[in-house]
């Protein structure tokens, strides 16, 4: 077992978290988008985050390592939200139907934010784990030294 698999392992949820952030801001930048690749409004995008697992190989050879197989987080796809777009009655918009009708994006700015803050506590958590297991490894050093 490597002293830096704790690190190792808020690293992977770190990058994971980011990467989230960076979705749901790409969401609400889109929100009031009614027209964009292939003519349709903007889709809300969701991360998928699943375990990050070794190879096989890998998995093999750990096997015969003192190692308690270093696993993180990971996000595996991301998949557009298929949830229904907004009708928003506005007749002198350039996307306007024939009835007056706006397609609006299926983003919810209530729903991104809360996520948001999910994301941020979860991204503060992982750097509180990795402070901890930092302190834990230069206390450990101060040790050796006496």
């Amino acid at each position: 077992m490597s002293i830096f698999n704790s690190i190792n392992i808020s690293a992977t949820a770190l990058t994971a978290e980011k990467t989230r952030i960076d979705i749901i801001a790409k969401n609400m930048a889109n929100a009031n988008t009614t027209r964009s690749t292939g003519g349709l409004p903007y889709r809300r995008q969701m991360a998928v985050f699943t375990e990050n697992k070794r190879t096989p190989f890998s998995e093999y050879l750990s096997k015969f390592k003192d190692d308690n197989n270093e696993k993180g987080v990971k996000i595996s796809k991301i998949v557009e939200d298929d949830s229904p777009f907004k009708l928003v009655y506005e007749p002198g918009h350039p996307d306007a139907d024939e009835n007056g009708y706006v397609k609006m994006p299926n983003v919810d700015v209530v729903k991104e934010m809360v996520d948001l803050i999910s994301a941020q506590r979860s991204y503060d958590a992982n750097i509180t784990a990795m402070n901890a297991s930092k302190s834990m490894l230069m206390k450990a050093l101060e040790i050796g030294r006496r």
